[in-house]
């Protein structure tokens, strides 16, 4: 297969996306600014994210935080409140850092160039890139999953491109083919070809501009190309939740770091290596919190629930657990547990999960 170079014929390449770019472009609403905070905001939010799906967060967060000072100054549980549903919410965490990074560093400013771009928190070679270029004009190529797939095709480029040493093939050949005139105009064009032309599964290869080209067209490998290795088999963690109430009010804690839902709200939690909890366990783990199970209270049917995430699968069961009378202080202490009523709970950033489980409750 070929391998990147300088080869000066290959400007048939750009010249092709931009001569599809402008016919076919969608129209969204950060390809009509050169303002790096909403260019980066747009970025950080259809990063694992779908167009469709983003969109609305982006109106959302550039309504709600129209600078990067409103963000910057916002509580970090209200940002992620309006980060809810989107998922890896590691991101907003990290967005919510660096926006601050960038009002207490560099007074507000977004840094102007690629290299002083990655010197902030979560900015990485594809963001900065990205911002770099769209805002700034700045000659470097972007390589997103379109990019890479496009690329793969075309060129006939068999490395595996989950592999991090691959990276340096692709990058080199995007930045042989991003012209030095238009950089902005060639990165939206190649990732959007990606997204709507050249896409992952039953790309329009008969009405494709490159078709005659194409390395994978030609040779009959567009579904094998781009290659990419398989990855690690999902693992099942099994988590079951006590819901406790007493009166109307719900208790709930938030989540501490290095697991998944770092700084949302869920309910205590007892994992196992099994997906069932017998009812007098479920007491037994309610009396060990400090609780008081209410025997008047008749047991309810566990709610059970499955979610899935990049690396692990989450087997949830629920079980409603009525209390006699309110946790005291110290439990709460102890346990990070709080009384919520539902309006308050409304208010806290919450998984997908739990915000689903909630949503069929009376509270």
């Amino acid at each position: 297969m070929t391998s990147p170079s300088t080869d000066l014929s290959r400007s048939w390449f750009p010249a092709a996306l931009l001569n599809w770019y402008p016919r076919h472009r969608r129209d969204l609403p950060w390809r009509h600014t050169r303002d790096p905070y909403a260019i980066w905001l747009s970025e950080v939010i259809l990063q694992q994210t779908r167009v469709k799906q983003g969109l609305p967060y982006y109106h959302d967060f550039i309504t709600s935080y129209p600078t990067v000072h409103d963000l910057a100054a916002a509580p970090q549980d209200e940002v992620l409140r309006h980060w809810q549903g989107l998922g890896y919410y590691s991101r907003a965490r990290n967005m919510h850092h660096t926006a601050q990074q960038v009002v207490q560093e560099y007074g507000g400013q977004f840094p102007g160039s690629y290299q002083e771009l990655l010197k902030l928190r979560g900015v990485g070679q594809y963001t900065a890139a990205a911002i770099a270029s769209f805002a700034y004009d700045e000659r470097v190529a972007v390589l997103d999953g379109n990019v890479f797939r496009v690329l793969a095709r075309v060129f006939g480029l068999s490395q595996d491109i989950a592999a991090p040493a691959s990276r340096k093939v692709f990058q080199q050949l995007a930045d042989t083919l991003i012209p030095s005139e238009q950089p902005a105009e060639f990165n939206q064009a190649i990732m959007e070809f990606g997204a709507i032309q050249c896409t992952p599964q039953k790309p329009d290869c008969l009405f494709c501009p490159l078709q005659q080209q194409c390395f994978a067209f030609q040779h009959g490998m567009v579904q094998e190309l781009p290659v990419k290795s398989k990855a690690k088999a999902a693992r099942t963690r099994y988590f079951h939740y006590l819901v406790l109430r007493y009166a109307d009010t719900v208790y709930l804690r938030k989540r501490g770091p290095k697991d998944i839902w770092e700084g949302l709200y869920d309910f205590a939690l007892h994992e196992t290596e099994s997906a069932e909890l017998p009812a007098v366990a479920v007491v037994e783990v309610a009396e060990s919190l400090g609780g008081r199970v209410a025997a008047n209270r008749a047991e309810e049917p566990a709610a059970a629930l499955r979610h899935v995430l990049s690396h692990q699968k989450v087997e949830a069961k629920f079980h409603a657990v009525w209390l006699q009378e309110p946790l005291p202080t110290a439990v709460l202490a102890a346990t990070g547990l709080a009384p919520y009523r539902a309006a308050e709970i409304e208010e806290l950033p919450k998984s997908i999960l739990i915000t689903n489980y909630i949503s069929n409750i009376d509270i």
